[in-house]
């Protein structure tokens, strides 16, 4: 729903009470022969003010468990962002030093991805989701895709996009629709598609949006296309921020959210470079089909294993 969601609060990491981190090893026991599982979702998180919650469903049933209260998540969260100012300053919660190292990171990942999903493409077309003022598409995007639409529920936000595009499209790379409108309310046209990019935003989305979007998403794509999820990352189970409305998930809760949208992980990375105070992030390469297993030989796999001197 943003541009990005950079952090909850930069603090998390270093001020949980005994409480909390006594509370963190209770949800992670080390069970060396159990074979049962405790769900992502049923694991227990935070919110900002150190509040503890049960489940992901106690959490969510508290902040958006009827009509009424999901209408406010959303409206919160987007009046958030309609207070922040439109530079990347302001849309990265003063961290504009994390540019450099994100977009440097988010290339390397994409490149990768490219040369071997279309290495003979000659038109490309991505979707920037929670685009903000087009932070990713004009130091990114535009650079690797013919065509580049943003997506963005804050006007103003947007805006600035339009402007700041406007000096690096060209005839052959350019933005070419802005759509100012909420993740949860937008569906993409058949098969536009060959990368939909979901940068620091989905963190805005309640977990059933969370699955319909990407569900209709899914149909937006070309043949071979994929998305692109970008996202904080929290320790276990989930950390809420009261104040902009967004949900930091651990990677097993999104692994578990991916299953249930139908998503297959192509190939997940690390960001690399953040200052140690923030989230750690990580990047998911997502695909609708399932990604081709190598099978070793027989004889592969007795060359490399390691020979015992007797």
């Amino acid at each position: 729903m943003r541009e990005n969601v950079l952090f909850s609060s930069p603090s998390y990491k270093f001020t949980l009470t005994p409480t909390h981190i006594y509370f963190f090893s209770l949800q992670t026991p080390k069970l060396r022969r159990s074979r049962v599982r405790t769900k992502a979702m049923e694991v227990g998180g935070l919110d900002s003010k150190g509040r503890e919650f049960k489940n992901a469903e106690e959490m969510w049933r508290e902040q958006a468990g009827d009509p009424s209260k999901k209408c406010d998540w959303y409206k919160h969260g987007v009046g958030y962002w309609e207070g922040v100012e439109a530079s990347v300053n302001g849309v990265l919660g003063g961290y504009a030093q994390v540019n450099e190292p994100d977009v440097e990171g988010s290339e390397a990942f994409l490149n990768t991805l490219l040369s071997e999903r279309f290495p003979n493409s000659d038109h490309l077309a991505a979707l920037d989701c929670g685009s903000g003022i087009g932070r990713v598409t004009k130091n990114l995007l535009i650079r690797y895709f013919n065509e580049v639409d943003l997506l963005e529920p804050v006007s103003h936000f947007l805006d600035a996009a339009r402007e700041n595009l406007g000096h690096t499209s060209s005839d052959k790379h350019k933005a070419t629709n802005f759509f100012c409108m909420p993740l949860q309310e937008f569906t993409p046209d058949a098969g536009r598609y060959d990368v939909i990019w979901v940068q620091w935003c989905i963190g805005h989305l309640t977990d059933d949006d969370f699955v319909s979007f990407f569900n209709r998403a899914k149909a937006g794509l070309k043949p071979g296309g994929f998305f692109v999820l970008k996202e904080n990352i929290a320790r276990t189970g989930f950390v809420l921020d009261n104040e902009d409305r967004s949900i930091t998930r651990s990677d097993s809760y999104f692994r578990e959210l991916f299953q249930k949208c139908g998503l297959h992980i192509y190939q997940s990375k690390d960001q690399k470079g953040l200052p140690e105070e923030l989230f750690a992030v990580k990047m998911y390469a997502l695909t609708t089909d399932s990604p081709k297993r190598v099978h070793w030989t027989r004889s592969k796999v007795k060359a490399n294993m390691p020979r015992i001197i007797k």
